[in-house]
């Protein structure tokens, strides 16, 4: 798990400090997603949602940015609590229901897919 976090961390800049949230390692890594995180990520604050895969040699890890204000918030899927932040975030009008087939294939492509976007 450490591992498909630090590759997508390393890959996105735009990773936030999140050593202030509940959930977190010992050293500010995210372990978990609860419903203290998702009370952090208002819809009505959301601004934007991307799914993308991370090519990690002989697996896809699927990743999700979450642009809430000036942050940006990266999950991935091995998380604890993948499903509650997918399930809050189907919540957003217009989100894509399809984001996991467009994301999904082809294999090892990054497969960008933005699925919200606030106007």
């Amino acid at each position: 798990m450490w591992l498909a976090f630090i590759i997508c961390a390393a890959f996105s800049v735009r990773f936030p400090s999140i050593a202030d949230i509940r959930g977190t390692g010992h050293n500010g890594a995210m372990t978990d997603i609860d419903a203290d995180l998702i009370a952090r990520l208002p819809l009505t604050d959301i601004g934007k949602v991307t799914f993308y895969k991370r090519d990690e040699l002989t697996t896809d890890l699927i990743c999700c940015d979450v642009a809430v204000g000036d942050k940006v918030w990266t999950f991935n899927e091995e998380l604890v609590g993948w499903g509650l932040l997918v399930g809050h975030l189907e919540r957003l009008p217009g989100f894509r229901g399809d984001w996991f087939a467009a994301v999904s294939q082809p294999p090892f492509a990054t497969n960008e897919t933005v699925v919200f976007s606030r106007q």
